[in-house]
């Protein structure tokens, strides 16, 4: 595992200074206190991606023409195509080993998680290089009238290399993928895109076209982010004849702390059994389940044997579960 953050910490309290909110309510809605912004031009989503995963490589201990696969998921990419797949291979030097994008936004990790499962399973490749990175700040309306969707995201990115287990009681046990597109529009972005291309909607109005920004129902987002994700961590569960005492560590996908602190309620869980990071680096959307699984390793709570759980639900509406034997 391996993650990068950018160095510039945007504090609640430095919001309050361009838009009109505070730190009581951005922490009482969220549970956020700072996140990550890029303020650098030289800073992308696909340069967050390589030092994430320079990072990870790292930690498996292997070289990096080991790698035969990558699967990139992310909602920011670098240019509208091709992907960022492609340039994360060349920036790491990589010969022509395939790279496959995923946009399944907060869901985007699992899904391409459960791809690699899959890859390896079949022999198909031997170590694959797994990767959510996210650009969200340069396109956040950082206005009063966009607060509502602005402080809850941060820019980041986390990585993992996936391989064969040693023993077929460790490693992922199962993954689960469930979409439901007739609310696709509660949580979007719509233009720019071929349904509202760009001259449209620069066209006498600019930046005043509030389609160019991210818009979330949040309140319906969050009663089916509380129905779904016990679901999907209880689908894996019954799917190895588990029970949630039985997981180490759920790390959920930071999409608001509110959401986490209701599904561990909801499951049962302690406080040791959940993993949370949001309070520093916000809603990192595809990065945020490996930057929590990676700082969760890095600091000693992930140890192998552990029964780990990822979920996520998000934009799409999708969401996903993964259960890991560490």
């Amino acid at each position: 595992m391996g993650f990068y953050v950018p160095d510039n910490v945007v504090t609640n309290d430095d919001l309050s200074k361009i838009m009109d909110t505070n730190d009581d309510w951005i922490t009482e809605r969220t549970g956020i206190k700072e996140r990550r912004w890029i303020n650098s031009p030289t800073e992308s989503t696909s340069s967050m991606a390589l030092e994430a995963s320079k990072n990870a490589i790292a930690d498996a201990g292997i070289d990096k023409n080991d790698i035969d696969f990558i699967v990139f998921a992310t909602l920011s990419p670098d240019y509208y195509f091709p992907g960022p797949g492609v340039t994360l291979q060349k920036e790491l030097g990589l010969n022509t080993v395939g790279a496959l994008d995923v946009r399944n936004q907060c869901s985007g990790f699992v899904y391409a998680l459960s791809v690699a499962d899959q890859y390896i399973k079949t022999g198909m490749y031997e170590n694959i290089l797994v990767v959510g990175s996210e650009y969200h700040s340069g396109g956040l309306d950082k206005s009063t009238r966009g607060r509502g969707v602005t402080v809850i995201f941060g820019d980041g990115a986390g990585a993992a290399i996936v391989s064969k287990s040693p023993t077929k009681e460790r490693g992922i046990l199962s993954t689960h993928l469930h979409a439901q597109g007739e609310f696709a529009e509660e949580l979007t972005l719509i233009g720019p895109s071929t349904r509202r291309w760009v001259p449209e909607i620069i066209d006498g109005k600019g930046k005043e076209d509030e389609a160019i920004y991210p818009y979330m129902n949040g309140t319906f987002v969050f009663k089916h982010a509380v129905t779904r994700f016990p679901e999907v961590i209880q689908e894996a569960l019954v799917k190895s004849n588990l029970q949630s005492t039985d997981i180490d560590l759920l790390i959920p996908h930071q999409a608001n702390l509110r959401i986490s602190q209701f599904v561990q309620k909801k499951m049962g869980l302690r406080d040791d059994q959940v993993f949370n990071n949001i309070m520093k680096y916000g809603n990192t959307t595809a990065a945020s389940i490996p930057i929590a699984l990676a700082e969760a390793k890095a600091s000693g709570r992930v140890k192998e044997g552990d029964l780990i759980c990822l979920a996520a639900f998000g934009s799409g509406f999708t969401w996903a579960s993964a259960l890991i034997r560490w």
